[in-house]
This record gives C-alpha cells, sequence and structure tokens, in this order.
C-alpha cells in the first residue's frame, strides 16, 4: 500500500518542517509506502529551499513547482494528477488539520469508502464573521445544490485511487473539491475532528473575501437555482405590476384621487433597478464561468517536478 499526501503550499517555510515531522510520525504508526507531495505556488520566501534541502534527505518528499501563482484548489488538482499513491490525503500545511487523523482515514478507507472527509466540529482561531459566513455558506449550498455537499467539511480528506482518477477526467477550471468529490460519488463517509489555530503565519486567503469567493464557487458550479430565481423573480414582479395595474384602474373608474408622488416612484424605480443589475449580476458569473470553461486553458501549469513523472492521462 502507498498513501500519497498531497500539500498545497505557498509563502510557508515556518510550517513545512514541523508538519513533515508530524506526517512522518504518523505515517510510521500506519506502516505503509509513502510520498509526500508538497504543490507550490511561486513562493517568495524559503519555502522552495526548505522542502528542496528536506528531499535530499528523504527523496520520498516531492514537489510540484507552478509556472506562477494558480492558487490553492489549482495546486490541489495538480497534486492528484501527479501523485501515484493507492489512495492520497489531501491537507494543508498550517497543522490547523491534525496530520494524526489521517490513521482514521485510512482505517475507514480499508473498511471500503472511497472518499473519507474530515468534518469539523469546531474552529479555533477563526473571527466570528468567518464563522457566521462559513455557516450561511454551508446551509445555502445544502439547500440549493444539486449534490449533497457535507457541511463544515474543506479539503482535508483521503481519496481511492479511483476516485483520483475519476476526479482526474473532470475538466473544470474552478475546481471546488469538495462538490467535484461529492458528484464523483462512490461511498463516502466523515470523520470528526476538532480544527485547532495555524502554527504559525496567516492564511493566504482574505479574511473578508475568501469564504465568500469559495461559496460562490460552489454555489455557482453546482446549482442552477440562481437563475431559475431570476425567473421566479421576474415572474413574481410581472404579476405584482399587473395587479397594481388594475388596482390603479379600478380606482380611477371610482373617481378615487391617487398620490402616488416623487418619492413613491424613486422607491419604485429603485427596486426594478436594483432587481435587474441583481439578476445581471448572476448571470455574469455563469456567463463568466463559460468564458472561461471554453478557451480551453489549463487549470495549472507545472515549472519543475521535482521526484515526479508526467502524469498518465
Amino acid at each position: 500500500m502507498k498513501l500519497s499526501i498531497i500539500v498545497p503550499v505557498y509563502n510557508e517555510e515556518m510550517n513545512i518542517s514541523p508538519f513533515v515531522t508530524r506526517m512522518k510520525d504518523v505515517i510510521k504508526e500506519i506502516g505503509c509506502d509513502y510520498e509526500i507531495l508538497f504543490s507550490m505556488d511561486p513562493s517568495k520566501d524559503q519555502t522552495e529551499k526548505i522542502i528542496l534541502d528536506m528531499r535530499k534527505q528523504d527523496p520520498k518528499i516531492k514537489l510540484l513547482k507552478m509556472s506562477r501563482r494558480f492558487g490553492q484548489p489549482a495546486c490541489t488538482i495538480a497534486g492528484l494528477h501527479y501523485c501515484t499513491g493507492d489512495a492520497c490525503v489531501v491537507i494543508d500545511v498550517d497543522l490547523q488539520d491534525p496530520p494524526e487523523l489521517a490513521k482514521e482515514m485510512v482505517v475507514k478507507w480499508k473498511e471500503g469508502y472511497d472518499v473519507v472527509y474530515a468534518q469539523r466540529t469546531s474552529r479555533k482561531g477563526e473571527t466570528f464573521i468567518k464563522n457566521i459566513v462559513s455557516f450561511f455558506g454551508y446551509w445555502l449550498i445544502d439547500k440549493v445544490s444539486e449534490i449533497s455537499i457535507p457541511r463544515n467539511t474543506g479539503d482535508f480528506r483521503l481519496l481511492s485511487r479511483r476516485v483520483i482518477e475519476h476526479l482526474k477526467k473532470l475538466k473544470e477550471r474552478e475546481a471546488f473539491l469538495r462538490g467535484l468529490t461529492a458528484y464523483v460519488g462512490f461511498n463516502q463517509t466523515a470523520v470528526k475532528y476538532h480544527r485547532e489555530p495555524r502554527l504559525s503565519g496567516q492564511g493566504k486567503y482574505n479574511r473578508f473575501l475568501g469564504s465568500l469567493y469559495i461559496g460562490l464557487n460552489g454555489l455557482i458550479g453546482f446549482s442552477k437555482y440562481p437563475l431559475h430565481l431570476i425567473s421566479i423573480m421576474g415572474l413574481i414582479i410581472s404579476l405584482s405590476s399587473f395587479f397594481v395595474g388594475f388596482g390603479y384602474l379600478f380606482l380611477k373608474l371610482i373617481n378615487y384621487d391617487i398620490k402616488w408622488g416623487n418619492p413613491t416612484l424613486i422607491i419604485l424605480f429603485s427596486f426594478l433597478s436594483g432587481v435587474q443589475l441583481l439578476s445581471l449580476g448572476i448571470m455574469a458569473e455563469y456567463f463568466a464561468r463559460i468564458y472561461d470553461e471554453i478557451k480551453g486553458r489549463p487549470a495549472f501549469i507545472v515549472q519543475d517536478a521535482h521526484g515526479l513523472n508526467e502524469p498518465n492521462t
């Protein structure tokens, strides 16, 4: 049995060594062959040097370096394409997600599960606003998504080889891994854990917009409900206009003096303009996704692959 550990990194020089130490201890307890595959956007600190220095001591530590910054989701997908294990564990390097949980994931995998995702029961070190945004985002995606995406999960999960192979066939550039693995299906289960604060440094996602972007990516990528909502809103507003017009005609027929006034008209026009702009914005998000997909550009470009061969596609 060979286990691939896929670790997307960017400017994480302080976390590499502690992560590898803990991860190796876990792998030793599991008792399997392994590779630790760092998938890195070009970093401005010593992340690359530290990984390559550690590789000199242990060739099972491997490095993919992107040609430019493609982002964490793309780095994760690149790792899936290059990994060679019978299963892989996707995990962040900041030790918020405990490497020790991989032991429980492997046990579940041996029981016959193809996807074992880590489900958070608590989040330490995160702001109240981010927790609120995350809670609402998971609730909304759960309500409108065409597939069931488990709440309070991230990319931290174990994937069997057959799931990896099916994920490699998906050509979406905006890779929302938790949605893609839910789409692929197969036997899936959860392991619970408490999420710790980062060991050191700061997260690379914008603390205010990062969660919103991830949530929007999941919503647009796995639900057509926003488009249906536009049609429903249009129908409701049209019917409302019809009844208002009918009421206006009735009041005119009975010679009732209607005092609409400028404030009423301004509020009405502002409301309708807002609805139109919101509808255009929702459609623009889908059109932008279509535009990106039809260009057919790769989701990632690898500049250097240390210890890795070109993947079979």
